[in-house]
């Protein structure tokens, strides 16, 4: 009985490697993907950064050639009136 104790001990400590290295490798696999999505979620968003500034510097341009008050000055006249 004292072999089969004296492997016990061994058998045990190599299932505990075992099971610590798939632990290991299923928190790489969940961790690359999580990086993974949020480098694509950031990509996506520095994509839209881009568009907004575009879109932003068309309607300045618009203003430009139009020669189209500020958005704002509108509004203000239209709280004068409304006041007088």
């Amino acid at each position: 009985m004292d072999g089969h104790d004296s492997e016990d001990p061994k058998q045990s400590t190599a299932d505990m490697t075992a099971f610590v290295q798939r632990l290991l490798q299923q928190m790489q696999s969940r961790f690359q993907t999580m990086s993974d999505s949020i480098v694509s979620k950031i990509d996506e968003m520095g994509n839209r950064v881009d568009e907004l500034e575009k879109s932003i510097d068309e309607l300045r341009a618009e203003m430009g050639v139009e020669g189209s008050p500020s958005p704002l000055a509108p509004s203000k006249v239209m709280t004068e009136e409304g006041s007088a």
